[in-house]
């Protein structure tokens, strides 16, 4: 896959697994842009149109942005010129709904996803991995609560995705450089 080649992927993987600093990277690679769901809020709020002002509003109040005006955040999105030779959605979906609406987006759209890449590793390497950044919030009750909400929302887009032949399971316990490697051949078809 050169750069230009379309190329549809969306990351999956729990906490700390490294899917944000492996999406830019394989991004940059193929000439792509890495879509992040807090990219695109915030990049809908500074345009300053309906769309962003009404996400600003949920925003500002301390809500969730729910499904639907994260689904139209989207498809604008990936109206963008820099989109249209493909995309890497890192954080979109998270849910089964969220998945059900890609699958719409996409359809009325004439595309489909080529690779859903799932990083994975270990629990006890995910939790030592957000204890060292040493945040505030990384607190072990805390970082057990974000893998178990993952568990329950976003691991059935697993099953789903490995159905429809898309899942490309990489193992996230590796340097950063080995699973670039590994996601790289992967979506090249070579893994």
């Amino acid at each position: 896959m050169a750069a230009g080649d379309k190329s549809r992927i969306v990351f999956l993987g729990p906490p700390n697994s490294g899917k944000g600093t492996q999406a830019v990277t394989l991004a940059k690679r193929l000439g792509i842009p890495a879509i992040s769901t807090g990219e695109m809020l915030r990049a809908a709020v500074d345009s300053g149109s309906d769309l962003g002002r009404r996400v600003q509003d949920v925003m500002a109040s301390g809500r969730l942005v729910d499904d639907v005006l994260i689904s139209e955040v989207l498809e604008r999105r990936l109206d963008e010129p820099d989109a249209h030779d493909g995309y890497l959605l890192d954080g979109y979906p998270r849910t089964a709904p969220q998945a059900e609406t890609l699958s719409e987006i996409l359809g009325r759209r004439g595309e489909w996803l080529d690779h859903v890449v799932l990083i994975d590793a270990p629990e006890k390497v995910l939790v030592e991995r957000a204890l060292k950044r040493g945040r505030q919030d990384d607190r072990e009750d805390v970082v057990q609560k974000r893998l178990e909400v993952y568990r329950t929302q976003t691991t059935p887009l697993v099953a789903r995705y490995a159905a429809e032949g898309l899942l490309r399971a990489i193992d996230g316990d590796q340097t950063i450089e080995e699973v670039g490697r590994a996601i790289f051949a992967a979506v090249r078809g070579k893994a």
